[in-house]
């Protein structure tokens, strides 16, 4: 029995400009659980997960976000606080000169106006404290831009842990990493997923990584092609593949 959703999607529909990329769709992700979304380029997968955040306006249908309604007009703060969003790609502007600890420390979010001096002190315990996590503490004053691949994925999942997260969301996170530096990462998430206790929704390509560390597949295409255990959703998928 599911104690908890922390993701309800209800017959949604997405569009962009004149055409419709994701078609009455519906799916529940519970606490814990550790859900890949696939399909074929074009299918709506990125669209989706943006719907879902609130990035881009969807048609019609229903999200439900920690129990509450959402809107692209507006998220509610508390929502925003407990969801971390990990783009495909993420570049930083080498005019903007910030270090990695200040990218991390945006991720503590706007806390400190109550008790400016206690939460300054404590934010700065929780940067230093994700910097260590993610052997990220000797780059700490270096440029954002100066990291190489993997060390910018490793700053982003700093600053997804330096304050309390319930649903971490990926869209083909490890992008652009060699293979080394892939399952660097993905050693880390899943070590970062069961001592925090994170939920998380994924956009993959990486069929045999989903198939060995993830619970639940949805198989996307426009519309859900396939929802279901790994092994079983996977063997849909592939069956479509050409040979």
């Amino acid at each position: 029995m599911v104690d908890e959703y922390l993701l309800e999607v209800e017959n949604l529909s997405v569009w962009r400009g004149d055409r419709c990329v994701v078609e009455n769709l519906s799916f529940c992700l519970p606490a814990g659980m550790n859900m890949a979304i696939i399909g074929p380029n074009g299918a709506g997968k990125s669209s989706l997960i943006q719907a879902v955040l609130g990035i881009i306006p969807y048609h019609s249908g229903r999200v439900t976000l920690l129990g509450y309604g959402m809107s692209y007009r507006r998220a509610l703060p508390y929502v925003r606080q407990q969801v971390a969003y990990l783009p495909q790609n993420f570049e930083c502007d080498r005019r903007i000169p910030i270090t990695v600890a200040e990218f991390v420390g945006l991720g503590w979010g706007c806390w400190t106006w109550q008790w400016p001096w206690q939460h300054r002190a404590e934010r700065h315990r929780a940067i230093a404290q994700s910097l260590r996590r993610l052997h990220l503490d000797h780059l700490a004053h270096q440029p954002m831009s100066a990291l190489s691949g993997g060390e910018t994925k490793r700053a982003l999942l700093a600053y997804c842990l330096v304050q309390p997260r319930r649903l971490l969301v990926l869209d083909e996170a490890s992008a652009g990493l060699d293979h080394h530096a892939e399952h660097q990462f993905y050693d880390l998430l899943g070590e970062l997923k069961a001592e925090e206790g994170w939920t998380i929704l994924q956009v993959s390509h990486h069929l045999e990584r989903v198939k060995a560390t993830c619970d639940h597949v949805l198989y996307l295409n426009g519309s859900v092609q396939g929802l279901g255990p790994p092994e079983q959703v996977l063997q849909q998928f592939v069956a479509t593949l050409p040979h």
